[in-house]
C-alpha cells in the first residue's frame, strides 16, 4: 500500500493527529481534513515531505458533504475517525449530526468518488454495550439497546449499523473499536485519563470514584494507531476489530499512578451519589458557563458498568500489540510532568 495517500477526518483531534504523524513514518500520503477553526498544534507542518510522503491539509466539515467530497478526491482511503466523544452536551442532537450524519457522508463520498479503494472506520467499545456480571465481550456481542449511559453511546450504535450494512452493500469498510484511549497527546475530551490524573494530582479529585468495581479496556493511543494501519493493511472488510488493552478499575489507574510517581495513594471513597450529585452540579455550571463537564450524570451512569473486552482477534488477524497499563502510565505520566499538568 506504498505511495497510498489516506485522508483522515477528525485529523485535529487526539487520535486523529498521532494517526497522521504515523501514516507518515509508514510512508503514506496523508490529506488532513479539518475545520478552519480547528487547532492544528497536534498535527505535522503542512510542507513535511519526503520522498515517499507527504502532507497536506484540506479544511471543511464532516457535515458539509461538498467539503467533504473535495477533500476525498484523489484519495484512496478514508481513515474516519471524526468524532464528537463528549457525553454530556447542551444540544446532544450535536453528537447524532456528527457521528451518525458524519459517517453517513463518509460512505456516500466514497461511493462518488471513483478513486476510494476502502474506509476504516473508527467505532467504539461502547457500541458492544456494557460486560456487566464478569463477562470479557468480543466482536461477536450485540448491544442490548435496553439503555444507553449517554447519547454518544447510542449515537456509536446506530453508526455501527449504517457501518456494517454499507459492507453489506459492498462498500469495502473496515470498522475498527478503541477502548478507553489514554497516553500523550492533545488534551481533548478524548483524553479522559489525563484529565482525570490531571484532577487527583491537583487535588480536585479527592478519592477513588466508587468501590473500584469498575472494569474498562484501557488501550493506549500508540497502539490504536498502529491498530487503525494494521486494520487497513490487513483488516477484512466487514469485520470489527476491537483494538483494546488492559481490563482494570480507575481505583487500579489511581494506585498505579501513585506507584509510580512515589506518591501517596487516595485516602477516600467517593460514594457514586457524591459523584452524582457534583455532575449534576457541574452540568448547571456548564451552562451557565458553556464550559463542559468532566464528570456528568451520564459519565457516572457509565462508570455504574463493566466495560471489559478482548482484543484476541485484532492480536490473530492484525498482529496487534497493547501495552500494559503500568507500562503505558509509566511514559504517561512524566509526560504530563514534564507539560506542567501535574507536579509530584
Amino acid at each position: 500500500m506504498e505511495n497510498k495517500k489516506i485522508l483522515v477526518t477528525g485529523a485535529s483531534g487526539y487520535l486523529g493527529g498521532r494517526l497522521c504523524h504515523a501514516l507518515l513514518s509508514h510512508g503514506y500520503s496523508v490529506r488532513a481534513f479539518v475545520r478552519r477553526t480547528s487547532n492544528l498544534s497536534s498535527l505535522p507542518a503542512a510542507s513535511s515531505s519526503s520522498s515517499n510522503s507527504h502532507f497536506e491539509l484540506a479544511f471543511g466539515d464532516i457535515t458539509d458533504f461538498s467539503s467533504l467530497l473535495a477533500a476525498v478526491t484523489g484519495c484512496d482511503i478514508i481513515i474516519h475517525s471524526a468524532a464528537l466523544v463528549d457525553p454530556w452536551l447542551p444540544d446532544p442532537s450535536c453528537i447524532f449530526t456528527v457521528n451518525v450524519g458524519g459517517l453517513k457522508n463518509v460512505i456516500q463520498a466514497s461511493k462518488e468518488c471513483n478513486s476510494i479503494q476502502q474506509i476504516i472506520y473508527t467505532s467504539s467499545f461502547f457500541t458492544l454495550g456494557p460486560t456487566d456480571g464478569g463477562v470479557i465481550a468480543d466482536e461477536n456481542q450485540v448491544h442490548h439497546e435496553m439503555f444507553f449511559c449517554t447519547e454518544y453511546e447510542r449515537s456509536k450504535v446506530m453508526a455501527d449499523k449504517i457501518a456494517l450494512q454499507a459492507a453489506s452493500d459492498g462498500v469495502q469498510v473496515v470498522v475498527v473499536c478503541p477502548g478507553v484511549i489514554y497516553g500523550p497527546g492533545k488534551l481533548t475530551n478524548g483524553n479522559i485519563v489525563a484529565k482525570m490524573l490531571i484532577e487527583r494530582f491537583n487535588g480536585r479529585l479527592p478519592g477513588y470514584i466508587g468501590d473500584g468495581n469498575d472494569k474498562f479496556s484501557f488501550t493506549h493511543v500508540d497502539d490504536v494507531v498502529e491498530g487503525h494501519i494494521a486494520a487497513m493493511e490487513k483488516g477484512r472488510p466487514g469485520e470489527r476489530y476491537l483494538l483494546t488493552g488492559e481490563n482494570a478499575s480507575f481505583k487500579y489507574v489511581f494506585d498505579a499512578a501513585a506507584i509510580l510517581t512515589n506518591t501517596s495513594k487516595p485516602r477516600l471513597t467517593l460514594p457514586m451519589w457524591t459523584i452524582e450529585a457534583y455532575g449534576w452540579i457541574s452540568v448547571l455550571f456548564a451552562r451557565i458557563t458553556g464550559k463542559l463537564p468532566l464528570i456528568s450524570p451520564p459519565t457516572v451512569a457509565v462508570l455504574r458498568h463493566q466495560w471489559a473486552y478482548s482484543c484476541e482477534k485484532a492480536k490473530k488477524e492484525l498482529s496487534y500489540d497493547q501495552r500494559s497499563l503500568k507500562d503505558g502510565l509509566e511514559e504517561m505520566l512524566p509526560w504530563l510532568k514534564n507539560s506542567g499538568c501535574i507536579k509530584y
